[in-house]
């Protein structure tokens, strides 16, 4: 057995990032786009709302708190909008998940992109402020993703190569910006590795003109250059999300299609993998996994429903992972967060914190 408590993230029971909006919080947004509520007033719903969640979170024994994406519409949106020569519009339509759709926002690619100022600075500030010994986590999307769900790239920039250079300069920025700032934990959000694991959606890659190879080498090695010069007390996780929307999915198919790129050739510190159900496949695709410091987040308990997990079945797949990846490097999550978009997944808040303590108590039972 090895200890629970890990020197640096991510920790053996952890978590993805964003948390069910309560209802105090949902009808200050509601006010908000309505005109009845000025920005400080939702501001100080905001960080009231945040600090009582990181407090919650302490309590339960997590190791890294976040502020639950609360001041987010969307968990990638948000962010990409604050990028220089990026902004979001209303679509024709949302995006398309098990029988039925997000609302119909998108962001688009308008002129140069850059990083200079962005709101999510202050944010990060905020949960700084309220983490006290705990390490504040700060989630974003993975820089794939202004790609793979923005428009207007080919219109504004006529060199590819081009574009994703100043994408990954962008992100170093950011990285850089957030570290001055004292963050010391990072997760990279992305949904195109997922789908790049679907027999189904790379068709409809190839559909849209894209080669699924090229795609992941172009990808792979933007965000190796975007985390190139990380500082080495920052680390760098990477979530792998097959869909999560009102407790729906998108894609499946397991992680083999692209194990060799993700374990082997990005330079980041961990993966959050979902392994909640059988669309995620097995195991097996461990087995690319050489290095002796990279952690494995085992996305074992689903946050798409309220049921809870039997801690015994937990303790078996995990015991069936170190089949592949040595127990000292594996962890503990939820497969996802509890509200990618602000409408959140079908299930309750109390629920919601069942399963997180679950994930404590489980880890502290296998790891000590």
């Amino acid at each position: 057995m090895t200890e629970q408590s890990t020197q640096r993230p991510p920790y053996r029971g952890d978590m993805v990032g964003s948390l069910l909006r309560p209802d105090r919080l949902k009808q200050a947004r509601a006010a908000r786009a309505a005109g009845r509520l000025d920005a400080a007033g939702l501001k100080a719903v905001e960080d009231e709302e945040i600090a009582r969640i990181v407090a919650k979170q302490k309590e339960i024994g997590l190791q890294a708190v976040t502020d639950g994406e609360f001041r987010r519409a969307y968990w990638h949106f948000d962010f990409l909008e604050g990028l220089d020569g990026v902004e979001g519009y209303e679509a024709e339509h949302g995006i398309q998940f098990q029988n039925q759709a997000t609302k119909a926002h998108s962001v688009r690619v308008v002129g140069k992109i850059g990083f200079s100022s962005h709101p999510m600075l202050e944010h990060f500030q905020f949960l700084q402020s309220v983490a006290g010994d705990h390490t504040a986590k700060l989630t974003i999307p993975s820089p794939s993703m202004l790609h793979f769900r923005g428009t207007g790239v080919e219109e504004t920039y006529l060199d590819e190569d081009e574009f994703f250079h100043d994408l990954a300069q962008a992100y170093k920025q950011a990285i850089g910006a957030f570290y001055a700032l004292g963050c010391r934990y990072l997760q990279l959000d992305d949904t195109a590795w997922a789908y790049l694991c679907s027999e189904e959606q790379r068709e409809q890659m190839k559909a849209r003109g894209w080669d699924p190879k090229r795609l992941e080498d172009r990808y792979a090695a933007t965000i190796n250059e975007a985390v190139a010069d990380k500082p080495s007390d920052l680390t760098i996780t990477m979530h792998i999300c097959r869909g999560n929307f009102r407790s729906t999915w998108i894609s499946s198919g397991g992680y083999e299609p692209v194990a060799e790129t993700l374990f082997g050739r990005l330079r980041i510190d961990g993966f959050f993998l979902e392994y909640d159900s059988d669309r995620a496949g097995g195991f097996e695709p461990l087995r690319f996994v050489n290095r002796k410091d990279l952690r494995i987040v085992l996305g074992l308990v689903t946050s798409k429903f309220g049921e809870l997990e039997a801690k015994d079945n937990l303790k078996r797949r995990i015991e069936e992972a170190t089949r592949y990846v040595p127990l000292e490097q594996l962890c503990l999550s939820p497969q996802c967060g509890f509200a990618s978009t602000e409408e959140g997944n079908l299930l309750t808040e109390e629920q919601q914190w069942d399963k997180l303590r679950l994930v404590v108590e489980t880890a502290h039972e296998v790891w000590g």
